[in-house]
């Protein structure tokens, strides 16, 4: 049984950790957030120790590493911008370290953690678990067996309703989450990459605070994507049926389901973290890189070969910023 910590209990990703902890049979022996609304750890961890002052939490921890009972793994459910110290703090800790998605925000921080890792001997592992879905990989192996000079034409459309609240959050401060490409959209860049291979252009035709669309040249695919946090951006389809989400992955005209099972791949993924083969900062660069240059690209409007969405209207900021 593996000891783990936990650095923002609170958050909207944790309670996924908390049950892959807990389905993968470890304990989750303290927990830090700065809100104190986390009711859920009744659920899987009723006797972890929770702090909402870091420096109460990292005495705790040390006393358990001193008395050598510190824990193998610091689990991070932290806003985007923080990322990059608690990975720090977790290796210095003595502790492997899981990370949930975006790893950093910018692809020098990668290779700064890289140094880290090494002089701690331990390891960084992320959450990039479309890599783990099966129609995916079915995806990915189509692809790797088709013909060696075929690019493919993909479209791909995610949008997950967001409330005013967003706003207000760290989520919707582009410095804190990096802005919609990176906060909502990491994980679909790191499946295009996997499956489709290195980035050979990265054009973006609209970006503002609710959405962004673009283009992405792939060695094997040609990507028009539009991610969007606004509801009315969502399909008639998808309203006249009360949904608030609509992710469509489009290949040659066919369509490529994955929303089943979407939720339940953390569990997968410490799975393979645990057994020593998890996806590290390596393997977390391309996803990385790419949200970066879409965060500080010039849009170029309606040029080219964009996505049919971008054509909609841009709605105003909520709070006229």
């Amino acid at each position: 049984m593996k000891k783990f910590a936990c650095i923002g209990a609170a958050g909207y990703i944790a309670p996924r950790h908390l049950k892959a902890i807990k389905d993968t049979g470890n304990n989750l022996v303290a927990a830090y957030d700065i809100f104190d609304s986390v009711g859920i750890m009744d659920s899987f961890f009723p006797e972890c120790s929770f702090f909402t002052e870091f420096e109460l939490f990292d005495r705790h921890l040390s006393k358990l590493k001193s008395s050598e009972k510190g824990v193998d793994y610091v689990s991070i459910c932290t806003p985007n911008y923080l990322h990059d110290a608690h990975i720090r703090y977790g290796l210095r800790l003595g502790a492997n370290v899981i990370c949930e998605k975006p790893l950093v925000l910018n692809p020098w921080n990668i290779d700064a953690l890289l140094e880290v890792e090494k002089e701690s001997g331990k390891r960084v592992n992320t959450i990039l678990q479309l890599r783990l879905h099966e129609a995916i990989i079915a995806l990915k192996n189509k692809v790797a067996s088709g013909p060696a000079d075929k690019i493919y034409d993909v479209d791909l459309t995610y949008i997950t309703s967001r409330g005013n609240w967003y706003y207000t959050s760290w989520k919707g401060d582009p410095r804190k989450s990096g802005g919609v490409a990176t906060n909502i959209g990491v994980h679909f860049y790191d499946m295009l990459s996997w499956v489709f291979g290195d980035v050979k252009s990265n054009i973006v035709h609209v970006a503002g605070h609710d959405r962004v669309s673009g283009f992405l040249e792939f060695e094997k695919a040609r990507v028009r994507y539009f991610l969007s946090i606004n509801a009315d951006t969502l399909p008639a389809t998808a309203k006249a049926a009360g949904k608030r989400t609509f992710r469509s992955l489009m290949m040659e005209g066919n369509d490529i389901e994955f929303s089943d099972g979407f939720t339940e791949l953390h569990t997968e993924s410490y799975k393979r973290i645990i057994a020593g083969n998890g996806f590290g900062l390596a393997e977390a660069r391309n996803a990385v890189q790419i949200v970066h240059d879409i965060r500080h690209a010039t849009p170029v409007g309606l040029k080219g070969d964009y996505h049919p969405l971008a054509r909609l209207e841009q709605s105003p900021h909520p709070f006229g910023w």
